[in-house]
């Protein structure tokens, strides 16, 4: 695959690389006594001399031998005094939405803690404004210097026939898409089911991946690691960030998938998964680290790629290996190793500098050999980007809503309305760090032929309303976990990101969904009547045009305001945006409905006659 994202293919600078390594022409910059970490052969190689030219690596000076004779009068010369040096670090699963800002913001926040490039699924864009709002993203992203890799969103809906979405994206979509220059691979392939029953939609745009010789990215979550897992690997998804336990993990290693091993701001799997290396002396080329879902608080506060290889160390993983999961096995594992993924002669000098092989305290990151950010700063700031208005203009409910709105008949499918007295309900338990929910069945009071809300015992009303097209449609279920006292909307709600709406009172619901309504969508907490956070995510409903830092500090404002209405789970507001979420175990409420995520078929709100 031509890998586009170079300053110059390797065969236009070639014959300059050749000079340069042998002292014919100067170099443009030299990195001076560094310890190089070799991610190919698993070692730190002193007092390193690392020579570029042409945005790539020349020449590197080890075992005795230094890079004096690159340097010429106007050669650029960095004494690194024993730093580290490593390949700039690769997230090979993420969604930049969820960082709220677009991909020039985004930017700003990542490449200062040593990205150099991201995997981009841009599926939650493409689900409200689907390619038209792909193009527009791909136009910021090309402001700036980190290198946003696309794999368009394959599942747009995520589950076609549970949910009404902004947009869809066909076979032919996928067809055309395969052959932009920004695009390396195709988006997480959720309808899992679909592959396995040989659907044409599914297998179609796998097919269309593969003709253009590109990876197929996935999202595996049946727990079936025997045939059901071995037929999906054998339709052509290479890779995989949906594994919760140990075993998932190695199961999809033996068989030659790539396990990616995540760690975002609310979905913690990587303590678990580490021991399915840390327990075996097992080779870990097949292992990504990805993040696939951060909030901007997170990059702001704790970082992006440096924080998931911290993490890594303290589960146990050698600092080395770690580096590779986030490098050289992302490069190969989307087929860019010949130009990205190492520090070696010819690759791009995609590079990061850091003080201490633990803690990857990122010093300075080089893309395409030039200096981009220094000292936790990126040393690049793009003016806003001229979004489009119809980007602008996302939230259509086609409903006015008020306190009546979240009114819950307590009628059985056949019409029976029950009488007064207590009725057994489906309820989605969500848990903190944690992208599953479980199904419970559970006893809510009946009044006045409404179900009535529990939080006492934490057994909270969830609707959701659709919101893109203006059809009035909603649903309306039950919700435990959150423990909070209000209510708490969002527009961020995966993946078809409609208005979705939780609380323990009608009251607080109606004034949270009518703000968000207002405003253009975002995030809102609300109690006794009062807004005590809210994040405006004007486009597309899920980010927001303003610097990266601003957004940041209104995200943790939200999560101050969770935190006091008695919510103790980590970004519980992506724990919320996964109640809509159709396409993983078990239960999930969308606009139209329940949906049991075991065997994809809806079910009904109230429980009869179970034994």
């Amino acid at each position: 695959m031509l890998n586009h994202f170079c300053k110059k293919p390797l065969w236009e600078c070639h014959r300059t690389l050749i000079e340069v390594a042998q002292g014919k022409r100067p170099a443009e910059c030299v990195l001076r006594d560094a310890k190089l970490v070799s991610v190919t052969t698993h070692e730190v190689l002193e007092h390193a001399d690392i020579a570029l030219a042409e945005g790539r690596v020349a020449y590197i000076g080890i075992c005795g031998h230094t890079a004096d004779h690159c340097i010429g009068p106007d050669t650029l010369v960095y004494d690194l005094k024993g730093a580290y040096v490593a390949p700039g670090f690769m997230d090979g699963h993420i969604h930049v939405e969820s960082a709220m800002v677009g991909p020039s913001q985004y930017a700003r926040a990542v490449v200062p803690h040593g990205t150099t490039a991201i995997m981009w699924d841009p599926h939650e864009a493409m689900n409200v404004g689907g390619v038209a709002a792909l193009k527009e993203l791909i136009k910021d992203s090309k402001r700036v210097p980190l290198k946003c890799m696309v794999t368009p969103g394959s599942c747009v809906p995520a589950v076609p026939g549970f949910e009404d979405t902004g947009a869809a994206i066909g076979v032919d979509d996928i067809r055309e898409m395969m052959g932009w220059d920004e695009v390396v691979g195709l988006g997480e392939m959720m309808n899992d089911p679909g592959v396995l029953g040989c659907a044409d939609l599914p297998l179609g745009e796998i097919e269309e991946t593969l003709k253009a010789g590109k990876t197929v990215t996935g999202h595996f979550t049946m727990g079936d690691t025997d045939c059901a897992l071995e037929a999906y690997i054998a339709s052509g998804v290479s890779c995989c960030h949906e594994s919760v336990t140990r075993e998932e993990a190695l199961q999809k290693l033996r068989f030659g998938q790539y396990a990616q091993f995540r760690e975002g701001s609310a979905w913690h799997n990587l303590e678990e998964l580490s021991h399915a290396i840390t327990e075996r002396t097992i080779d870990t080329r097949f292992v990504n680290l990805v993040s696939d879902d951060n909030h901007p608080e997170t990059l702001v506060s704790e970082g992006h790629v440096d924080r998931l290889l911290r993490k890594a160390v303290a589960c146990g993983i050698d600092p080395i290996s770690a580096l590779q999961m986030v490098t050289i096995n992302v490069a190969q594992c989307f087929g860019i190793a010949s130009d990205m993924g190492s520090v070696t002669p010819g690759k791009c000098a995609d590079l990061v500098v850091f003080t201490s092989l633990g803690s990857f305290d990122v010093q300075a990151t080089f893309i395409d050999g030039e200096l981009v950010a220094e000292d936790g700063r990126a040393l690049f700031d793009p003016e806003p980007y001229a979004w489009p208005e119809e980007l602008g203009h996302s939230m259509h409910v086609g409903l006015s809503i008020t306190p009546e709105t979240f009114r819950i008949p307590a009628r059985t499918q056949d019409g029976t309305v029950l009488p007064d007295g207590e009725a057994l309900v489906r309820v989605i338990t969500s848990a903190g760090g944690s992208t599953l929910t479980k199904e419970e069945h559970l006893t809510v009071p009946v009044e006045g032929g409404c179900l009535l809300a529990m939080p006492e015992k934490d057994i909270l009303k969830a609707f959701v309303f659709e919101r893109h097209h203006a059809t009035g449609n909603h649903a309306a279920g039950f919700a435990k976990g959150f423990g909070i006292h209000g209510a708490l909307a969002q527009t961020v709600a995966h993946d078809a990101h409609n208005l979705l709406v939780v609380g323990d009172n009608d009251a607080d619901m109606a004034l949270a969904a009518q703000t968000l309504i207002a405003c253009g969508g975002g995030e809102v907490a609300v109690a006794d009547g009062q807004i005590l956070g809210k994040v405006e995510l004007p486009l597309l409903g899920i980010m927001s045009p303003r610097p990266v830092e601003e957004v940041a500090e209104e995200v943790a404002t939200v999560e101050d305001a969770w935190s006091k209405m008695g919510c103790t789970m980590p970004s519980p507001f992506m724990t919320m945006g996964l109640l809509s979420l159709a396409c993983i175990p078990e239960l999930r409420l969308t606009d139209r409905g329940y949906v049991d995520c075991c065997t994809y078929r809806f079910v009904p709100l109230i429980v009869e006659n179970e034994v």
